[in-house]
């Protein structure tokens, strides 16, 4: 039982991290005018290069019509562009365009920077548990993964 109670513990602690992680980059985002949503949509097309609409839905766990929306204000913006497949005109694929490929590398710069900034408050021994941790629930996420 005690494990259990540590279990949720840690749990309840990675949710508020995450929650506090997810404002810190919706600040950044809001200095350039860009929504959490947007943000999301833009660091997963980063990171695929290009999706159809019921598969970024799918990452973002979203629906595709909220996700089309999201898309079409971004395609607004410049930030991405939709293209048609070339073997099935019927296909739509969203990617994020040379424009924005620069502005993204100006949004990671100044994220890093903020979370350097604030780790740098921690002592040496505090940015080693931190590590530590860190390392430890991604080697546990990536165990859980492979089953």
């Amino acid at each position: 039982m005690e494990n259990q109670n540590k279990s949720a513990r840690v749990a309840s602690l990675f949710q508020e991290v995450m929650m506090l992680y997810r404002s810190s980059m919706s600040k950044v985002f809001e200095d350039v005018g860009i929504t959490p949503p947007q943000g999301m949509v833009l660091g997963i097309l980063s990171k695929e290069k290009k999706l159809k609409i019921n598969e970024l839905s799918n990452k973002m766990n979203l629906s595709n019509s909220t996700v089309s929306g999201i898309v079409d204000r971004l395609e607004k913006q410049g930030m991405v562009e939709r293209s048609r497949s070339e073997s099935d005109r019927r296909v739509v694929f969203v990617s994020i365009t040379p424009n924005f490929k620069e502005m993204h590398e100006s949004f990671h710069v100044k994220f890093e920077k903020k979370i350097e900034k604030i780790l740098s408050e921690g002592s040496p021994k505090d940015l080693e548990k931190v590590y530590e941790g860190l390392s430890t629930l991604r080697n546990l996420l990536r165990e859980y993964d492979k089953d």
